[in-house]
């Protein structure tokens, strides 16, 4: 299958001009990173690990000082490739208050085709089908503000998916949301990428989010350290809390009750599966 997005050799710095000697912060340290087109894929690691850093060079927000990322196959250091580039691969970030620009909400969602120069009528064909596939159609003349988080998620999402790219980078796009808007913004982004096609790169906190996805990554001090499929890397309990993570709520319930000597699988992620095996467990 296509890589979609790849990383070779990538090495990152922010450098601080304001102290002098200016400091520099590396963040990213040889990181070797695919995505393949139509894949799911959660990237975890704490802060600073530089997650965030790299789903930026894949928009050619941030630029390697050593290595190569290239995105739907285009170098991200050719300059004049950029617009095609963030054409194909949208980025959505944690607040999208910083993403809404406009007073009506479809408005909002028109803003980078008509900045694009798309003929009208393709504007007003792409707007109402992005707005239906988030589902919030029916908001299209509301006010963003008068929104809820998870509503105002959605509509920066729509106004991404209006483009029609190839790939979206989620950027903790949850952290600001309750409950109920978090549940929103994932079914739209499943929604997205099993309906749609879409290859998504989802950076949460949210383990149950991330177990969601078709692969699980794991960052640590600038490096991957964990690469594989979502039951594979939450079963490694005590190295995710090493490293100083969490895993899915069922999944440290399993781990405990597996320290007391009962018998179960370790690779249980979902709510689902642990009602099972406890009910297997106990009536057997």
């Amino acid at each position: 299958m296509e890589n979609i997005l790849k990383a070779q050799k990538v090495k990152f710095s922010y450098i601080n001009n304001m102290e002098d000697p200016p400091t520099v912060n590396r963040v990213l340290k040889s990181v070797d990173f695919s995505v393949d087109q139509g894949e799911f894929v959660a990237v975890l690691g704490h802060n600073g690990s530089g997650k965030s850093t790299l789903a930026k060079c894949f928009n050619a927000i941030n630029l390697p000082e050593e290595g190569d990322v290239y995105a739907v196959g285009i170098n991200t250091k050719e300059d004049s490739k950029v617009l095609e580039i963030r054409e194909n691969v949208g980025m959505v970030f944690q607040n999208p208050d910083n993403q809404l620009v406009a007073t009506i909400v479809e408005e909002d969602v028109a803003f980078a085709l008509e900045n694009m120069g798309v003929e009208p009528k393709e504007i007003r064909r792409r707007v109402d089908e992005a707005l239906k596939t988030v589902g919030m159609y029916e908001y299209r003349e509301h006010a963003p503000h008068k929104l809820s988080g998870g509503q105002k998620q959605r509509v920066a999402i729509a106004g991404i998916i209006a483009m029609n790219p190839k790939c979206i980078l989620f950027d903790e796009p949850t952290a600001m949301l309750d409950p109920r808007g978090r549940s929103e913004v994932m079914r739209t982004i499943k929604k997205l990428n099993r309906e749609n096609g879409v290859t998504i790169l989802l950076i949460t906190h949210y383990m149950e989010e991330a177990a969601q996805a078709d692969r699980v990554v794991v960052m640590d001090d600038g490096k991957i350290v964990m690469d594989d499929v979502p039951k594979k890397v939450f079963s490694q309990v005590e190295k995710m809390k090493e490293l100083g993570l969490d895993v899915p709520q069922v999944t440290e319930l399993v781990y405990r009750l597996k320290k007391e000597g009962y018998d179960l699988d370790g690779e249980i992620i979902t709510e689902d599966e642990c009602v099972k095996a406890l009910l297997e467990l106990f009536n057997s």
